[in-house]
């Protein structure tokens, strides 16, 4: 399989053929994009590499990444979290984390699902996946809306 990115590492090689671009198999329990949406706020400015890495540690340190455990958290889980060196240690996206699990839970709560809303701003289909990096577009109409909207929610 031609590989756009990952070639080389058996972690990104895996992340690349199975994960990447695709829906998460179980689109009624949503920890899955809550997972999703956190590590993209800690790969902020980093390698997706050293998330992939670090994945496990994530999981363990936000409970599975459970939106209504990670809701909960407060200042004790903060300090906690900041003191694991299996994550990556950075306050403001640790804060991020937490209040988007609030957020998740808040939408639940009116019966609204992340899911819906990633689904209503899903780019038409594609003829071909894209081959190399180079043709991933940085951005797309529907992403830039997608992220209006998260925002709009209150997703940090």
């Amino acid at each position: 399989m031609e590989r756009c990115f990952g070639t080389g590492d058996e972690l990104y090689e895996r992340y690349h053929d199975e994960e990447w671009g695709r829906p998460p198999e179980d689109t009624v329990d949503e920890s899955p994009l809550f997972e999703r949406i956190a590590l993209e706020g800690f790969q902020s400015g980093l390698s997706w590499l050293t998330v992939l890495r670090k994945r496990a540690a994530f999981r363990a340190a936000f409970d599975q990444f459970n939106p209504q455990i990670v809701a909960g958290y407060g200042d004790r889980d903060v300090e906690r979290l900041m003191a694991d060196s299996g994550i990556i240690r950075n306050r403001a996206k640790i804060h991020a984390a937490i209040s988007n699990a609030k957020v998740l839970c808040e939408m639940h709560e009116r019966g609204e699902r992340l899911w819906d809303v990633l689904v209503e701003h899903a780019p038409p289909p594609r003829e071909a996946r894209p081959k190399t990096l180079d043709d991933v577009p940085g951005s797309t109409p529907e992403s830039i809306a997608l992220s209006r909207h998260l925002k709009k929610l209150g997703f940090k």
